[in-house]
């Protein structure tokens, strides 16, 4: 092998090192291992030492209060905080209070709920960016649909609404109800 083979194992010795790491409880050694939150280093003597580690560490952000807000339920301070999914805006109350602040911006398109009769239809975005319908109601109306609402009744089975939907094809409107199977195309 020449010396330059060499220092491509030099150059990643220090991860050769991290992987053969002891456990501080009771020296055994320390193995990667697959939870449902992700890969994490845990010591092989598991069950009889539980001593666990992510593999990356993260800076823990301390929860900064927001002067002058108020949580809309008990009235306490409001915190930015960390979460699993990244920073948010919720009650210093927790774990009485559950409140959290809607950092999504959500739009009014102006369209009656078809299923509580009570409530609009607004655009959010889920985690993962998918856009998505859902009444202003929730929970007590849990009607959601994943492409645009149109504010046109079916002409088939009366529903107060149709969807909008992008084909290879072209632009359609559609009924969002299983049962029902009208369609056509948009004209423009």
């Amino acid at each position: 092998m020449s010396t330059s083979d060499n220092s491509i194992f030099k150059h990643h010795e220090h991860a050769l090192q991290k992987a053969y790491e002891t456990c501080p409880d009771c020296e055994a050694e320390l193995s990667i291992k697959h939870g449902k939150s992700g890969s994490f280093l845990g010591c092989n003597n598991y069950p009889t030492c539980e001593y666990t580690r992510p593999i990356v560490e993260h800076e823990k952000v301390e929860d900064t209060l927001l002067a002058g807000t108020h949580c809309p339920l008990c009235n306490n301070p409001l915190a930015v905080k960390q979460g699993r999914y990244g920073m948010f805006i919720g009650c210093t109350n927790f774990p009485d209070c559950h409140h959290i602040e809607d950092t999504n911006h959500n739009d009014d398109i102006n369209v009656h709920c078809p299923s509580c009769l009570k409530g609009k239809l607004f655009e959010k975005t889920n985690r993962y960016g998918k856009v998505f319908y859902s009444c202003d109601q929730y929970p007590s109306c849990k009607y959601v649909i994943n492409n645009s609402p149109v504010n046109e009744p079916c002409p088939e089975c009366n529903w107060s609404i149709l969807v909008s939907r992008k084909m290879a094809s072209g632009d359609i409107l559609m009924c969002p109800q299983k049962k029902c199977n009208y369609k056509r195309k948009v004209i423009t």
